[in-house]
């Protein structure tokens, strides 16, 4: 019994970590999941990026995965890889599997007036145009973390991706 109790958390997934490579990356394991509806929102892509923001909209729904037993550590990794443009808010999915309904994390778009939000992001595009480059970049963010001063996903993604550019 001298193990501590481990708060275990459902997140719901729907953009980048829905790819199991970028999962290992931040967690160093690919945690159970199960495919999953979250009514009532919709996944944005937003200009300027390659990953998504979904925001709550009225008789839409975005597809994604439950990530299940994330542990209290897990899950600060999650909020730091997130950053601070989106707020981890608790919300209600179906899995499709089942039907059951699940209480989970998900994180939301915190500017809900975003000029830069547009039409729907592609899991399906993104992995065939950005995974490569979005690996190597969560792996700097990853190498970032443990860094006393480390900096926000934002500013390791903006010069990862100007350096990506510079190189082309």
């Amino acid at each position: 019994m001298g193990e501590a109790a481990v708060a275990a958390h459902n997140v719901f997934v729907y953009g980048s970590l829905l790819s199991d490579d970028v999962v290992r990356v931040l967690l160093n394991r690919v945690p159970p999941s199960s495919a999953a509806l979250l009514n009532h929102f919709h996944r944005f892509s937003i200009k300027g990026r390659v990953y998504p923001a979904i925001l709550p909209v009225q008789n839409r729904h975005v597809s994604g995965r439950v990530l299940m037993g994330i542990s209290d550590p897990e899950l600060h990794i999650l909020d730091e890889f997130e950053d601070v443009e989106y707020q981890r808010t608790r919300v209600e999915v179906s899995l499709l599997e089942s039907s059951d309904k699940l209480q989970a994390h998900a994180y939301v778009w915190r500017n809900t007036s975003d000029p830069n939000l547009y039409g729907d992001w592609d899991f399906e595009e993104w992995k065939q145009v950005h995974k490569e480059s979005f690996i190597k970049m969560t792996m700097g963010f990853m190498e970032e973390l443990e860094l006393p001063e480390s900096k926000p996903i934002g500013a390791t993604y903006e010069s990862f991706y100007q350096q990506d550019d510079a190189e082309k």
